[in-house]
């Protein structure tokens, strides 16, 4: 791929211009239709020009999905700091759209949320669960998309060897730096949701989870 050093010094940088300007607009048209399509029914995303649908979920996808929703959805509603989703709340950036397993927007980015919005900015926080289908979307072009747009924080959650990798934005690189990978001995503390800490293994035991449900409740 050409960087903007490399492009500049092509030259036949007017042809590729060009080219990528037909391409651009094409994809622009096919992303239209997709918005004409999609509907509560469908789990689909739009990346780089193409529809990816998505396939049911394996057991531990769900179960780390919701666990971690429910967990931050209470926190965050009882200390009164933004909004957070699960799943199937669109994320409309520069070129694509995506549908993240759980994120999260402070009050200030969600101040303008209304009750028939189906296409949504940048969040905060966001955290892609790991399935075989999923992992290179989520480790290749969601990776640069979300620090491309200024998401502060990114957990990608791997619920087959049960260990979360975080990762904050680093503003000089404008690209995600490793803060740590956790696992279930461990407690992760949210770097975005100020306050937010729990045991790893919560994620992934249910039981567990609901003792932390708990303890955020009543803390």
């Amino acid at each position: 791929m050409l960087d903007l050093d490399q492009l500049l010094d092509a030259p036949n940088i007017k042809i590729l211009m060009q080219q990528a300007e037909i391409a651009l607009r094409d994809e622009a048209r096919q992303r239209q239709d997709f918005y004409e399509w999609i509907n509560e029914d469908h789990k689909a995303e739009f990346i780089n020009g193409a529809i990816i649908m998505q396939s049911p979920a394996k057991e531990r996808h769900w179960v780390a999905t919701g666990n971690l929703y429910r967990l931050l959805s209470t926190y965050v509603i009882k200390q009164k700091l933004g909004r957070v989703a699960s799943e199937k709340a669109m994320i409309s950036l520069t070129r694509n759209d995506y549908e993240p397993d759980v994120c999260f927007w402070t009050t200030d980015r969600a101040r303008g949320f209304e009750g028939e919005m189906m296409q949504f900015p940048a969040p905060d926080f966001v955290v892609e669960v790991l399935s075989k289908s999923t992992e290179k979307i989520d480790r290749g072009v969601k990776f640069n998309d979300y620090a491309a747009h200024n998401v502060r924080e990114y957990w990608i959650v791997d619920p087959r060897k049960q260990l979360v990798e975080q990762y904050s934005l680093d503003d000089d690189m404008q690209a995600f730096a490793l803060e740590r990978t956790l696992r279930i001995q461990h407690e992760i503390e949210s770097k975005t949701v100020s306050g937010f800490r729990i045991p790893v293994q919560a994620i992934f035991d249910e039981t567990l989870s609901n003792e932390t449900l708990i303890s955020l409740l009543i803390s």
